[in-house]
């Protein structure tokens, strides 16, 4: 990921070839060349590109990373309070925990509507094969979180221990080499 000061030398250097084409656009209006509006644009679009890269140059790109926490994927997101995410099936307890807590700082937005609630809620469901031709789909916990704070240290893990029982062993590394 390109840090703060690789986007501010690239800022500097669109600010710089802005300029060129602003020079570039005053003389192809004195001498009254074909593309002079054709140059307007591109010195437009210049300035919109130098400010965005400006901007990165300012606010840090930062992504948080859980430790434990599994690659999840969101399968129902109203745009406001309510998200949904799925897991596989061989998740643990405490990787669910994590998962949780991942869901919730990659999710978060400030654009969210709040609908008259402070809190967003993220619930966890995996589906489970009792038996063959047969899928279950099983909610094992959810996460509550703050959606006007960031990093929200009142978050509120439940994990539903009735469906975590109904998760199948897991199977450790070492008793797999055993085998």
């Amino acid at each position: 990921m390109p840090s703060l000061s690789t986007f501010l030398l690239a800022a500097q250097w669109a600010g710089i070839l802005t300029i060129a084409f602003a020079l570039l656009t005053l003389l192809s209006f004195l001498l009254s060349w074909g593309i002079r509006f054709r140059l307007v644009g591109a010195t437009g679009f210049m300035l919109v590109l130098t400010a965005g890269l400006f901007a990165l140059s300012l606010v840090p790109i930062s992504r948080t990373v859980v430790p434990g926490a599994v690659r999840f994927a969101r399968v129902y997101d109203s745009g406001a309070t309510q998200v949904v995410i799925a897991v596989p099936s061989s998740i643990t307890p405490p990787e669910l925990a994590a998962t949780l807590q991942q869901a919730a700082s990659d999710l978060f937005s400030s654009g969210r509507l709040s609908q008259g609630e402070a809190q967003m809620t993220i619930r966890v469901r995996t589906l489970l094969h009792p038996e063959a031709g047969l899928s279950k789909l099983v909610y094992l916990g959810e996460i509550r979180r703050s959606l006007l704070v960031r990093d929200d240290p009142d978050m509120q893990i439940t994990l539903y221990p009735e469906a975590v029982a109904q998760l199948p062993p897991a199977v450790s590394p070492q008793a797999e080499e055993s085998e």
